[in-house]
């Protein structure tokens, strides 16, 4: 969509916005868990995944601004993740305790500014468009309105599930039909890394397996490989193989989730996440993925994890969630995609700006 409702240029009065660095770090986690709390009712921002984006392996990719109120507290988050040629996610976080009338001029403001950032990118990669890729909590109703408002349509429902990991029973690889085989990506045992034709048929198969799904792209192997290890979470020896009578026909790439302590100062136990997981048409039907999912949950136990974790889509072709639901994932909670169209040439009126 594109013509879309935007705010005024420049920051509304006692407020002031830069790039944030290393030493913002702390705050800007606060911000995102006080939002996460208003939004989804509990907080999961960590350090170490904010620190990827501004100051770690992701910075490259990432543009931000935050911006702080006259006491210099944090009061607004904007993100952009050139994630592929085409697509760039967004982020945009304000302050919930922020009442309306404080909070409506920033979200135009910080909308205005994301489509600035990402003119920027267009130049940079030379295109004259791209897809500007948002969401919201589902239950978080004053972003979605400052999203639609700012040109952007809910295309999609994701699930984010959980299942948790039982040591005594979910321990051992699972049996398999006549020809299919799992096995881990290869590494070199001289250098440590894994071997790059088994990482290139990961992704191969995971291309091949979405080509059908919604919203689905073309992403080079080098930005597949480059993006995931931004993720702190990732571990070459979380990636898995499954060939049908000797040919690749399924896999699965999955990181971890640290555990964190809680504002009583519990401490909660690190988790698996299923970042993709992917079986190509013709070898469906043979348990590839059940096998897939059977290992992560497998390797999970033998690491002492409490639960492995995925998104799924709500109106998935192939029924996915069923799948899910039957090996013991349950909803946790659901969040929502907001997509809006930027042009390189896209002009505002005189009356926006």
């Amino acid at each position: 969509m594109s013509g879309a409702l935007v705010g005024p240029a420049r920051l509304p009065e006692g407020l002031s916005a830069s790039a944030p660095g290393e030493e913002d770090i702390d705050d800007l986690v606060r911000l995102l868990r006080r939002h996460e709390r208003e939004a989804r009712g509990w907080p999961g921002a960590q350090s170490d995944t904010v620190r990827a984006e501004v100051s770690g392996r992701g910075a490259s990719t990432h543009r931000h601004e935050m911006v702080r109120d006259a006491h210099g507290t944090a009061r607004a988050w904007l993100s952009l993740h050139d994630r592929a040629a085409g697509r760039v996610l967004v982020g945009v976080t304000l302050d919930p305790d922020l009442p309306d009338e404080e909070a409506d001029p920033l979200a135009r403001w910080a909308f205005t500014r994301v489509d600035e950032l990402g003119r920027e990118l267009l130049a940079e990669r030379g295109m004259e468009s791209t897809q500007l890729d948002s969401g919201a909590f589902a239950d978080d109703e004053r972003q979605q309105r400052w999203l639609r408002e700012a040109g952007y349509d809910h295309v999609r429902d994701w699930w984010q599930m959980t299942r948790a990991v039982d040591p005594g029973t979910d321990e051992g690889l699972p049996e398999l039909k006549e020809g299919v085989k799992i096995f881990r990506v290869r590494q070199d045992d001289g250098v440590g890394m894994p071997d790059e034709e088994d990482l290139r048929a990961v992704h191969l198969v995971l291309e091949q397996s979405f080509a059908d799904h919604f919203n689905s792209y073309r992403e080079t192997f080098e930005e597949f490989v480059a993006r995931l290890r931004e993720d702190p979470g990732h571990r070459w020896d979380h990636w898995w193989l499954a060939t049908v009578d000797g040919e690749p026909a399924g896999a699965v790439v999955a990181s971890i989730s640290r555990g964190g302590v809680g504002e009583d100062g519990t401490a909660s136990p690190d988790t698996s996440y299923i970042d993709y997981i992917g079986v190509h048409r013709r070898a469906r039907g043979r348990g590839v993925a059940k096998g897939l999912l059977r290992t992560v949950i497998a390797d999970a136990a033998a690491r002492g994890r409490a639960a492995v974790g995925l998104e799924v889509d709500a109106d998935s072709p192939t029924g996915a969630d069923g799948l899910y639901r039957s090996l013991g994932w349950e909803t946790k909670y659901v969040t929502q995609s907001w997509h809006r169209g930027l042009d390189e040439d896209e002009e505002e009126s005189s009356e926006q700006r």
